[in-house]
């Protein structure tokens, strides 16, 4: 995006002030969400997000976040730079009005920013407010100016410094106050690598940099191709129906509409709505606009050119979305959110503009490519059969009152609470275990669901031929919530579901086939923080009357045999240490029993190392990127080989479940 050379007059008359910053300190959570990890990284957001801004209004060509190696983070752009003339109401400086009071900020009048990110307005002054120390330069016509704050009070009055080489633009340079944020202050190199990569997708043709003073890391994006490329990245690994991925940008009335679309093999979807770059989760207008056009559009093809025969019904939206990747970028100058998080788009307008653009555009691009078209329309027509397929399955299996009482999993031995806050589910390799387990559990609220053989992998097969696998249907009958469009997590009966799996190669798979499942159909169970894995013990390591360590790994078994030599040592005993270490720790080699399985546990053992919740070891799963998810799961489980031995080969070395990073 190059920069408009007529720039319009951006100057103190721009910047409305609407009131004071005095709350920000006492109620941090009101204003970023929380004082955690996720709120110290929400300032970056807040400082680059007025970067982007000025690149969207096509005044900015990059933005540079930098870690400094003191804990300090600075944002830096060539945009025109706030402004530091006399702000007319404040009587200061255009520049300290706008980072020491709320809803100061050119997103509120006319002439600031025709779009932006932001709706609030409250982003630089919070930021100021929350921080020890605030850097703001600003540079105008080839001069630089500095302002400086500590706790969002000015320490100097706007100075002058003096020439540079650079035309224009902002630095603002930040230290999170360490008495607000109390669990951390260290800034996450990944989540500033994802935010620009994220940003620059957005916003094509601009330079997007992060360098981490830290560690000597740096990366730098540029995508021309915007949104299309954004796209292109999203189906990574997955067979593309055709290459040529669909775009269109048009502005409609004083709103702007971008689309890209690319179908692939899943079964899945990937839709992404944004609103001025701000990512919508619940989607919102612009999306409903979206899938209404995208229906009518395919069905109306598909009539006209006979790829539907005449008794056949209409295909409907989730028919025509399987495999489908879009991203759906609107920019409108009054945005219209639901709640301070922006996850909903309220604008009614943009639902017409969407539909508007899709149903004209759209119908071109079926009409220019036939052959994309016929298999686009093909896949949906497959879709609708599964889906008619599976609607049979379904009534058959998850028919009214078949999660009830003694319609559950005959193989299921249940929990006697009936209150899911207080019971989990062991989901248990093989029967064996499962044996164990249910010998071994607190009745009252652990339930057990020994599973026989590896799970389908639901990466490669649709929900009509998941309802005809016994160890699926099981698992969707035990948990309560059903499947597809009746999947209800009010309906889940166990708080925790945890995975208890060998701790080898053949067990780790069945976590990862059973982790696949939940994301792709049961994604609410994952992100409400429901999934978890139980890390059973490698070995046992039997001591003298009777008593047993357990040791979870290689590493704290080598541990705990170099303490018990240093006690020996402590008490006298002469060491030999050219022995092994199981010698030297006074043991022999049948004191040491290294578990190839749950099987090999009896109940007691299970209980005492798996299942206690006084001793065992869970790994919660969590989806910190859905992206990233879904890209490893993609890799993991699809169909492209290539893709999962460089993946397996380049992590082998060190890579763990939990290390998956979802």
């Amino acid at each position: 995006m190059t920069k408009q050379k007529d720039a319009a007059s951006y100057d103190a008359s721009q910047i409305q002030v609407l009131e004071g910053l005095e709350p920000v300190r006492k109620r941090p959570g009101m204003y970023i969400g929380s004082t955690g990890y996720d709120g110290v990284h929400h300032l970056i957001k807040e400082i680059a997000d007025n970067c982007v801004d000025e690149a969207i209004a096509g005044y900015a060509t990059f933005v540079e976040i930098e870690l400094l190696a003191d804990g300090g983070c600075r944002v830096t752009d060539d945009g025109r730079g706030i402004p530091i003339d006399k702000h007319p109401k404040t009587g200061k400086s255009t520049l300290e009005t706008v980072l020491t009071i709320l809803h100061a900020g050119g997103k509120f009048g006319g002439g600031g920013y025709k779009v932006s990110s932001g709706l609030h307005g409250v982003g630089s002054s919070v930021v100021n407010a929350l921080s020890t120390k605030l850097i703001a330069e600003v540079i105008k016509d080839n001069t630089l100016y500095r302002l400086e704050f500590a706790a969002g009070v000015p320490q100097t009055e706007l100075t002058k410094v003096g020439k540079t080489d650079r035309p224009q633009g902002t630095t603002i340079t930040f230290y999170p106050d360490p008495t607000i944020f109390k669990e951390t202050i260290d800034f996450d190199y990944e989540w500033v690598l994802n935010y620009l990569r994220h940003q620059a997708y957005l916003t094509k043709g601009i330079k997007a940099r992060v360098i981490d003073e830290r560690t000597g890391k740096r990366y730098a994006f540029y995508f021309e191709g915007g949104i299309q490329s954004y796209v292109k990245h999203l189906n990574t690994g997955k067979e593309v129906v055709d290459e040529d991925i669909f775009y269109v940008e048009r502005q409609v009335e004083d709103c702007m509409v971008e689309v890209a679309v690319q179908y692939n093999d899943s079964f899945s979807e990937i839709v992404k709505p944004f609103a001025n770059n701000v990512f919508n989760p619940e989607g919102g207008t612009h999306l409903v606009g979206f899938r209404t056009a995208m229906t009518r559009v395919i069905n109306d093809y598909a009539r006209k050119n006979s790829l539907l025969k005449e008794k056949e019904e209409n295909l409907t939206g989730d028919d025509i979305r399987e495999g489908l990747t879009a991203i759906i970028l609107v920019k409108l100058p009054d945005p219209q959110f639901e709640g301070q998080t922006k996850n909903k788009l309220g604008n009614p307008e943009m639902r017409r503009y969407v539909e508007q653009v899709m149903n004209e555009y759209f119908a071109y691009y079926l009409d220019e490519h036939p052959g994309i078209a016929k298999k686009i329309i093909g896949n949906a027509i497959l879709a609708a059969r599964a889906r008619k397929a599976a609607l049979a399955a379904r009534d058959h299996v998850l028919r009214k009152g078949a999660l009830d009482g003694l319609n559950l999993p005959g193989k299921l031995a249940d929990c006697s609470s009936k209150n899911p806050k207080d019971c989990e589910l062991y989901i248990v390799e093989g029967d064996s275990a499962g044996g164990s387990a249910k010998s071994g559990r607190d009745s009252k609220t652990q339930a057990i669901l020994p599973l026989r053989g590896k799970v389908l992998n639901v990466e490669r097969a649709r929900l009509d031929r998941m309802l005809h696998n016994n160890e699926i249907v099981s698992l969707i009958k035990g948990m309560g919530v059903g499947i597809g469009d009746q999947f209800d997590i009010d309906g889940l009966r166990y708080d925790r579901i945890i995975i208890m799996t060998d701790a080898d190669v053949d067990g780790s798979h069945i976590a990862t086939l059973l982790m696949t499942f939940f994301f792709r159909y049961m994604k609410a169970v994952v992100e409400g923080g429901h999934i978890y894995l139980a890390k059973p013990p490698l070995f046992l390591v039997k001591l003298g009357n009777n008593k047993r360590e357990y040791a979870y790994n290689e590493e704290e078994l080598d541990n705990k045999l170099r303490q018990m030599i240093e006690d020996r040592k402590a008490r006298g005993t002469k060491i030999d240490e050219n022995e092994s270490l199981v010698r030297q720790a006074g043991l022999n080699e049948s004191s040491l029993q290294r578990y190839k399985g749950l099987g090999e546990m009896d109940a007691s053992q299970l209980w005492d190392t798996t299942m206690n919740p006084e001793n065992r070891v869970l790994v919660q799963v969590k989806i910190e990127d859905a992206e990233k998810a879904d890209a490893i799961f993609s890799k993991l489980m699809g169909d492209e080989v290539s893709m999962r031995k460089t993946f397996i080969q380049s992590r082998a070395k060190d890579l763990s479940l939990e290390e998956l990073d979802v």
